[in-house]
């Protein structure tokens, strides 16, 4: 079983919210949770909120399908930052010029599964 949570349009910028992102992919959902709440980035306030959200939604789920999990066991399958729009702002500068200032945003998704649906979804080694 696995869940999503997404977060479109937050105001970090992509380059620095992977850099977090790569911080928590493949690991335990509260392994990954840890590590965000003592990480010093300040993407990692909204990232820590969706994984949350994500294990949440994990749960919902399986309490609709009468499934049993274990919060512990939960992984991070994939976690990704995907570019959002960007807004652009003018600054005044001497001798009436303005420099143009580019404000990025950000879509975040994370996905949490349970083991055995990792399992599943590995890719099958071939024998040569």
């Amino acid at each position: 079983m696995e869940a999503l949570a997404k977060v479109k349009h937050i105001r970090v910028t992509p380059q620095k919210a992977r850099r977090v992102v790569n911080l928590i992919r493949g690991k335990q959902a509260t392994e990954a949770m840890a590590i965000l709440k003592f990480a010093p980035q300040a993407a990692s306030e909204p990232i820590f909120k969706l994984v949350q959200a994500a294990v949440a939604n994990l749960a919902v789920k399986a309490d609709a399908s009468n499934t049993a999990y274990d919060a512990e066991d939960l992984v991070v399958s994939a976690a990704f930052v995907d570019e959002g729009t960007t807004l652009k702002r003018f600054m005044p500068r001497a001798q009436g010029r303005a420099f143009k200032i580019l404000k990025r945003t950000s879509h975040i998704t994370v996905v949490v599964a349970t083991p055995d649906e990792l399992v599943k979804s590995a890719p099958k080694a071939r024998n040569k």
